[in-house]
């Protein structure tokens, strides 16, 4: 095993050089970058990138490395927030209204969804919600439906993934199976009366979890402390990487 061995040379070398690029671009790095980088193999590269992780952890760094879908990003710490927000401008915090929330509740779980399918859901019109959710990089339009008129589908971002402190989609808070169950029961007994039937694979809006994802975006590193201290997840600056960086003004207003 890895932790049994002693660490090569060469491969420390490699841990530098992903340590420098991460530090250095401030975003999201995908590993195909990160190979380029050390002219070697994805195992190689992820295996730098483990190891590099573990001694930020075990060190206690201000900094960690964090993982997006096939992506890695150094960021400062959640703890240490409180301790940045004392030398920085702190713009309006960032809200996520219920309407807003339970719309991008049903694009993350349902994704990809036409407007139509997310109004199905909701029971009301979505375009306003829908709107802001692209407008704050929350979710984007992934492709168009193979139907008539060719409605847009929309899905989850990476940004969604960092706001919400989410490794993945496949890491989503999962309903719990007896609530769903009962809910689903209670849909299918209103209906028999007007002879309809509840299709296996329609998705009710009290099946999905939006208490949980509200509290998994309140405890994650980047919306509550970091929308509040002002600071991007990278913790550096454009040029000698050493500074602060604080949010742009067009990021400093409510998401209603």
């Amino acid at each position: 095993m890895e932790e049994l061995r002693e660490i090569t040379n060469e491969e420390r070398e490699y841990e530098a050089v992903i340590e420098a690029v991460l530090f250095t671009m401030g975003n999201s790095v995908e590993m195909r970058q990160l190979v380029a980088a050390i002219g070697q193999d994805e195992e190689t590269a992820r295996s730098a990138v483990k190891r590099l992780q573990k001694q930020y952890e075990a060190g206690r760094k201000g900094m960690q490395i964090i993982e997006l879908e096939n992506s890695y990003q150094m960021c400062t710490r959640p703890e240490y927030y409180e301790n940045l927000i004392r030398v920085a401008a702190t713009p309006k915090k960032q809200v996520l209204t219920d309407v807003v929330l339970e719309t991008l509740s049903i694009i993350a779980y349902k994704q990809p969804v036409t407007k139509m399918e997310i109004e199905k859901i909701r029971g009301v019109k979505s375009d306003h919600a829908v709107n802001r959710l692209v407008e704050y990089n929350l979710v984007y339009e992934v492709g168009r439906l193979d139907a008539p008129g060719r409605p847009a589908l929309f899905a989850t971002t990476e940004e969604f993934l960092r706001r919400f402190g989410i490794g993945s989609t496949q890491n989503l808070p999962t309903p719990d199976p007896e609530t769903a169950a009962e809910i689903r029961m209670e849909v299918e007994e209103e209906l028999k009366g007007s002879g309809e039937l509840l299709p296996e694979d329609e998705v009710l809006l009290d099946e999905i979890p939006i208490a949980e994802m509200r509290a998994g975006a309140e405890e994650a590193a980047v919306t509550r402390q970091e929308s509040e201290a002002g600071f991007t997840e990278a913790g550096s600056a454009d040029n000698n990487r050493n500074e602060l960086q604080p949010k742009s003004a067009d990021n400093q207003e409510d998401i209603q």
